[in-house]
């Protein structure tokens, strides 16, 4: 496995090469939504520490956690230079919202919730510079989502889907793309993704899922299929992906251009690698570690660690109770035996802010 020094520097020098030439820069915004592997996004999970962990693994594009305009818009951007990334933060306080970094420039999308789309623009506006592209979420079927009219209410509302994404379009200079639902009928599902295509989008992820759906129920690809048929722009693939061989499957199945996957990497990251899965008790320390490295919050940490061991494991056995029980990243190293680690980068971040 590619070691996160190696990781890291590499990144590094394709951003200075990029950075340095201007042809370059500008295809470096032009996002590719072929034949791409994607990390969908997941709230509490999609932070900059496990959008890395899939990057390392073979994800070609990474979506953060969706973020909700409201929140943007009371953000401001500061870089921080201890960390090397740029950090978008409660005006007033030290609260994190969103943390990027160059090594992930090219393929991090930023997802938004909204319902609005001056206030969609303007959120966007001050994330733009730092992230690939931004994504819509029209799919959460989730209470707080719909009843603030954002999420899966959007799939009901095409003049105003049409609205947020036009404006985004014509004022960002980055792609703009949007995640679906399923429709009640299929016909439907055609009609509002050929809606989202004349908007000017660079692509269409598709949720197999119904908004009634649960995760549980099986995903109804020949449903995705009748979008993809029906679009000239790409079409990402969601639902029931949980091993490798899964993304040729549902390409086949569907037709879509790209193939994007949410539990079954929450589970195992490295469902991503062509070579096969590696032991998910070494894929939770390498995330340990990008948690460490990157000062990802104690919160979101733990949550992300209690997804990937409840589905193995039990969260009342030893592992599962001492990661609820911990309070801090340094107990979280102690736990998976990076103790070494963690004294290394606080070491070296203490000389850096001597």
């Amino acid at each position: 496995m590619e070691s996160e020094k190696d990781f890291v520097n590499k990144f590094c020098q394709l951003t200075i090469d990029e950075e340095t030439n201007s042809s370059s820069f500008f295809k470096l915004r032009m996002m590719d939504y072929r034949n791409k592997l994607v990390l969908a996004p997941m709230v509490r999970v999609g932070t900059l520490p496990f959008r890395l962990l899939s990057a390392q693994y073979g994800a070609d594009i990474t979506y953060g956690e969706e973020i909700i305009d409201h929140k943007i818009i009371k953000c401001e951007r500061r870089v921080n230079d201890v960390l090397g990334t740029t950090d978008i933060v409660e005006k007033g306080t030290d609260n994190v919202v969103f943390r990027t970094c160059p090594e992930e420039r090219n393929r991090v999308v930023f997802q938004m919730g909204t319902s609005d789309a001056t206030r969609a623009l303007k959120a966007a506006e001050i994330v733009c510079k730092d992230v690939a592209a931004v994504d819509i979420n029209m799919g959460c079927p989730k209470s707080f989502s719909i009843s603030g009219g954002m999420g899966a209410a959007l799939l009901s509302k095409p003049e105003l889907i049409h609205d947020i994404l036009t404006t985004l379009r014509r004022n960002l200079d980055i792609p703009v793309t949007c995640k679906i639902r399923l429709l009640k009928y299929p016909q439907d599902t055609v009609e509002l993704a050929r809606r989202i295509e004349m908007t000017g989008v660079s692509a269409l992820a598709v949720h197999g899922r119904k908004v009634p759906d649960r995760p549980r129920d099986p995903a109804k690809w020949n449903e995705i299929a009748d979008v993809a048929a029906a679009l000239s722009i790409p079409v990402i693939a969601n639902g029931d992906v949980f091993e490798y061989e899964d993304f040729q499957r549902i390409r086949d199945a569907t037709g879509a251009s790209s193939v994007m996957v949410a539990r079954g990497a929450i589970w195992n990251a490295s469902i991503f690698s062509s070579k096969g899965k590696i032991p998910w008790e070494d894929v939770k320390r390498e995330y340990v570690r990008k948690s460490i490295l990157w000062d990802n919050d104690i919160k979101s940490t733990k949550h992300t660690l209690k997804e990937m061991i409840t589905h193995y494991s039990s969260l009342g056995l030893p592992e599962g109770l001492a990661v609820i029980k911990s309070d801090t990243l340094a107990d979280l190293a102690k736990l998976y035996g990076e103790e070494e680690y963690y004294t290394y980068v606080s070491e070296s971040r203490r000389k850096q802010m001597i």
